[in-house]
C-alpha cells in the first residue's frame, strides 16, 4: 500500500496541463461509460490512455516495482461530462489486506468531517484548474474554477466508512469549499465508483465530472464542447476553447 495516487496535471478541457510539468493529455469525445468500477471490454477503447507511476515525482518515496504500484489511466468526454478511469495495481490494499489502522497524528482520520483525512488509505485525487489561471500559489480555490477531490477505495460521503466513493478534498480548512464539494457529491455533479480488482491486487476507479458546475472557465461560464457558454445567459464575448 502506498496510500494515494495524485493526478497532479491540472485540467483545461482538451488537454491536461501540469504547471511545472510540460506534459499534456488530450480528452476526446467518446462513448459514455458505465460507472461501476469495472473496465468492461471495449468500454474505454475510445479514450486517451496514460500510464504510471514510473518516472513520476514521488511524494514520499520512489516506486521500485510495477507490482508494488502502477497505473493505467483513461480520459474522455461526452456532451456533458468529463470521464476518467484508473486501473491501479497495488500489492496491499489498506482496510482490506490490512487492519484499518489510524495514523498517530490524527485519530480522527476516518471521520467524514473536516477533521478527517479523506486521502488516508488507497485512493485517487483529482486536481483540476478549469480556468487555467496561475497565480504562483496553486492551492485549489474550492469551486468550479479550481478544485481537489478524492475517490477513496474504502470510505465515501454517500456510503460511509467501508464503502468506496467520493470525499471532499482540499482546502478542507475552507468551509465554503467543503460545502461546495459536498453539494457536488450529493447532487451527482461528480460521481465515482471504486472497486477492488478480482484477485485483490489493485482496484479500479471510474469518475465522472459534470462540466456545469465543476468546470468554470470564466466566472459563471462553464466549459462546453460546442464552444458556446454553458450558463443560460448571453455572453457574446466569451467563448471557451476546446
Amino acid at each position: 500500500m502506498r496510500g494515494f495516487l495524485r493526478i497532479a496535471p491540472l485540467l483545461t478541457i482538451g488537454c491536461l496541463l501540469a504547471g511545472d510539468d510540460p506534459r499534456s493529455l488530450e480528452a476526446f469525445p467518446g462513448r459514455t461509460p458505465v460507472l461501476d468500477g469495472i473496465i468492461s471490454p471495449g468500454e474505454w477503447d475510445d479514450a486517451t490512455q496514460f500510464t504510471g507511476v514510473e518516472g513520476w515525482r514521488p511524494q514520499f518515496r520512489p516506486v521500485d516495482s510495477a507490482k508494488d504500484l502502477s497505473l493505467r489511466g483513461y480520459v474522455k468526454r461526452d456532451a456533458k461530462r468529463l470521464y476518467f478511469a484508473f486501473d491501479v495495481t497495488d500489492d496491499v490494499l489498506y482496510g482490506i489486506d490490512t487492519p484499518r489502522w489510524l495514523p498517530g497524528n490524527n485519530p480522527k482520520a476516518h471521520d467524514l468531517t473536516r477533521d478527517g483525512f479523506p486521502w488516508f488509505g488507497d485512493e485517487i485525487e483529482l486536481l483540476i484548474n478549469a480556468s487555467n489561471r496561475w497565480s504562483g500559489n496553486e492551492d485549489s480555490a474550492g469551486n468550479g474554477s479550481s478544485w481537489q477531490m478524492v475517490c477513496n477505495l474504502t470510505k465515501s460521503r454517500k456510503g460511509g466508512v467501508g464503502v468506496g466513493g467520493l470525499l471532499e478534498g482540499e482546502p478542507r480548512r475552507d468551509a465554503q469549499a467543503w460545502e461546495t464539494y459536498q453539494r457536488w457529491i450529493l447532487s451527482g455533479a461528480q460521481e465515482c465508483a471504486a472497486r477492488p480488482k478480482p484477485g485483490g491486487k489493485g482496484y479500479v476507479i471510474e469518475w465522472a465530472v459534470n462540466f456545469d458546475p465543476c468546470l468554470e472557465v470564466e466566472p459563471g461560464v462553464f466549459y462546453s464542447p460546442s464552444g458556446r457558454p454553458c450558463d443560460g445567459a448571453e455572453h457574446s464575448d466569451r467563448r471557451p476553447g476546446p
